[in-house]
């Protein structure tokens, strides 16, 4: 069995991350007899400053990548109907607001420690994409961290303190050095790098080409 240690960089603020995971979830079941895979997460934040007023998602894209609102609904629901495909809640895609996700990256950190980082992180993405909730406010947080089976006070305590802190910004220079520009980026083994929300027939491949490799 072939074993394949997996570094996820992506931002909870962003929808390719969640849909790729989807995909990647879907290509790692294919190859269950074949690999087996071990998951890190690492932290990126599309929008950096924790200060910025938080806008409405639609004019604040179509403001950052020159397109009409028009345009870039278009582009949200041709991206909600593949979420819905995969089994992703991206209801409320459209009604969330920009929000800054630092904290949310230190809480998916202290998951981790406490063996469910993933459990936090799908938490984090269906609190945004499905509900639009506020990912940068602590009760919304703490919520996240209960629904992915971790203790609420611990999760506070966290958020109350600097904790985690150095971790995500180190991880965030780390692959900023690296390379990394744009998320969700995969690097396998610490070697090979995959860009963005690969299909799961993409993936397959890759990964089967890595493992003749190593």
């Amino acid at each position: 069995m072939t074993e394949l240690k997996l570094d996820i960089v992506s931002d909870i603020a962003c929808p390719w991350c969640a849909i790729g995971y989807a995909r990647l979830e879907e290509a790692m079941e294919a190859l269950k007899d074949e690999m087996d895979f071990s998951i890190q997460w690492h932290a990126f934040e599309l929008n950096p400053d924790p200060g910025a007023q938080a806008e409405p998602i639609l004019p604040a894209l179509a403001r950052k990548y020159g397109r009409s609102e028009a345009e870039v609904r278009e582009n949200q629901d041709q991206m909600m109907e593949v979420a819905r495909d995969l089994g992703l809640n991206f209801e409320k895609l459209q009604e969330r607001y920009t929000r800054n996700t630092f904290d949310a990256h230190r809480l998916v950190k202290w998951a981790g420690d406490q063996g469910r980082q993933t459990d936090m992180k799908m938490a984090c993405f269906e609190a945004y994409f499905g509900r639009a909730e506020n990912i940068s406010d602590t009760e919304v947080l703490v919520g996240c961290a209960e629904s992915a089976g971790l203790d609420g006070n611990q999760a506070r305590t966290v958020l109350d303190s600097d904790q985690y802190a150095e971790a995500v910004r180190e991880d965030e220079a780390k692959y900023q050095q690296a390379g990394v520009s744009a998320v969700p980026a995969y690097i396998i083994n610490q070697t090979y790098l995959i860009s963005g929300a690969q299909e799961p027939a993409t993936l397959i491949q890759a990964f089967r080409e890595i493992a003749e490799e190593i």
